[in-house]
């Protein structure tokens, strides 16, 4: 009877211990076959994260009672066209990227995102690698998303090592159901030694603050990144509007080093659901203020043919104008300035 009533206890800690705690392992593979065309080259190839960005991760939680959790998340890129894991960047400057001599082959890094974190009725707090302010406005409000060859090319702008990831970051995120507002501030650092002359390099803040509610959601954001060659501000706003038939996005940014170039740049398009297909479009541009004004506008069509929850086709047409002595290409092919340039992917992508 004894040995009875001990493990129906045990089995209730068990139980209880789960209920408490969790820990998911997750992931995207996307593999894509990739053309581009341009007046100089051609470039033909199978690359990855033609749609998604092919991931590992694990993510974790726990109760810890109170209405207080504590959690980790690490997640990591991967080239699955060729086997390797994708770099990190360790200090949030360009000699903090692929380590030296082995770009590309540095094996599985988790330099998507890699933190723990402390949460509750008051908000969230995140300790490592994340997302900074100004990405998820670029990554929510383009209709293509952030990956392929439909892209914005806001993404191909003077924002620097900060612009999508900060590492050694101090991140605080607004509480859920506060009437639809949200948003984060971080601070990151570039961990130089402090006698150093481009000691703040690396360095910097940046805030987001957003509402959604029903159909519409808008979100602004800016931060800044310190370098002895000229601070790094980038500053961005977007929203969306849910018509039922189509969900409408759009996005401008504004790029700025102090003391040096600027540049500013747009998208907007729209995603119309049918069934379990998709079709998406967007315009963008993307100029900066240097001699001549090179500028890049660019038309992106797409369709996605969902054939489960986790399980999708896809291809997408970009074509790209130069002017300005802009020589942007696309999928890796090369142009020469003033000219066009195309480019075309085909694609799964599945989830697990």
């Amino acid at each position: 009877m004894k040995k009875t009533v001990l493990a129906a206890a045990l089995a209730a800690a068990s139980c209880l211990a789960q209920a408490q705690s969790s820990v998911t392992i997750f992931g995207i593979v996307d593999a894509v076959v990739t053309v581009g065309r341009g007046s100089i080259s051609n470039r033909t190839g199978l690359d990855n994260s033609g749609k998604e960005s092919s991931r590992l991760g694990f993510r974790g939680t726990e109760d810890l009672g109170g209405g207080l959790y504590a959690g980790f998340h690490l997640e990591g890129a991967l080239n699955n066209d060729n086997g390797t894991g994708a770099a990190t960047n360790v200090n949030n400057q360009s000699n903090g990227g692929a380590l030296a001599g082995l770009a590309g082959g540095q094996g599985f890094t988790f330099g998507r995102k890699m933190h723990v974190q402390i949460g509750g009725n008051w908000g969230e707090v995140r300790l490592g690698r994340d997302y900074t302010p100004v990405y998820p406005n670029q990554s929510q409000f383009d209709p293509m998303g952030t990956n392929g060859v439909g892209t914005s090319q806001v993404r191909s702008n003077l924002g620097g090592p900060t612009n999508v990831r900060a590492s050694n970051s101090i991140g605080y995120f607004l509480p859920r159901n506060i009437g639809g507002f949200y948003g984060q501030a971080m601070y990151f650092m570039g961990e130089n030694s402090s006698n150093a002359a481009n000691s703040d390099d690396g360095t910097g803040m940046g805030i987001r603050l957003g509402y959604g509610a029903g159909p519409f959601t808008v979100a602004i954001a800016t931060q800044r990144t310190e370098f002895l060659t000229g601070d790094i501000r980038t500053s961005n706003i977007g929203g969306s509007y849910n018509a039922g038939f189509a969900t409408f996005r759009a996005m401008y940014q504004v790029d700025d080093i102090k003391g040096g170039a600027r540049g500013k740049g747009a998208v907007m398009g729209a995603n119309v659901p049918l069934g379990s297909h998709e079709l998406r479009g967007s315009y963008g541009f993307y100029e900066r203020d240097t001699a001549g004004n090179p500028k890049a506008r660019k038309l992106s069509l797409g369709y996605v043919h969902n054939l489960s929850k986790r399980t999708a086709l896809y291809t997408t047409v970009a074509r790209l104008r130069n002017s300005g002595g802009s020589s942007m290409a696309l999928n890796g092919s090369s142009t020469a300035p003033n000219s066009s340039s195309t480019g075309f992917d085909f694609g799964i992508t599945q989830l697990f």
